[in-house]
């Protein structure tokens, strides 16, 4: 089975596009607080980022991880405080590839997500043999809020992930359920 300890998760709220295609940064939501976290800790990933520069975004995911951490919360619900702990809120995408690299000694394989398909892409099963073949090897999946990551952090990557495809045309997930079937098909049993 494929090992997850190397592998990371960001969900990136700047530079992301908006429904014009400007470039804005999106706001943090308690859902992406907390829903991600678990599902980071339910398939064993090393860390989950929340990316934004902004600091009242970054003050409010502070308060919300140290009620679940330290404060009373972290007795009320013990499972939401393991999920918690992988939380981390970064202010760039840089500072993110910096945080694992100084964790780890070793940069991250960059992989980046979106809805619409790539002629470069990898597929699942692609992925999980890259991850196989060096379990050392850190990686980074991001993830976009608002209508998608901007083409530079695309061309800055690694790798690009296929889309989820449903049964028809419609393909507009919440990131949230995007995450989940993309987290099992790369770590699931």
């Amino acid at each position: 089975m494929t090992s997850a300890a190397n592998f990371s998760m960001a969900l990136i709220h700047f530079p992301v596009y908006d429904k014009h295609k400007d470039v804005v940064a999106t706001s943090v939501t308690n859902l992406d607080i907390h829903d991600m976290a678990r599902l980071t800790r339910t398939f064993g990933l090393a860390r989950y980022y929340i990316v934004t520069p902004v600091e009242e975004q970054i003050k409010l995911v502070g308060k919300v991880r140290e009620h679940w951490l330290t404060g009373w919360g972290s007795t009320y619900n013990p499972k939401r405080k393991m999920a918690l702990e992988t939380l981390q809120c970064e202010e760039s995408l840089e500072s993110t590839i910096a945080d694992i690299e100084s964790r780890t000694g070793r940069r991250p394989k960059v992989v980046v997500t979106g809805a619409s398909g790539r002629p470069n892409s990898v597929s699942f099963a692609e992925l999980k043999g890259l991850i196989d073949a060096d379990p050392e090897q850190p990686y980074l999946l991001l993830l976009g809020t608002g209508w998608g990551l901007i083409e530079q952090v695309f061309n800055k990557s690694d790798l690009v992930l296929e889309p989820i495809k449903g049964a028809g045309e419609y393909n507009h997930l919440s990131v949230r359920s995007a995450a989940s079937i993309m987290l099992d098909r790369l770590f699931g049993r």
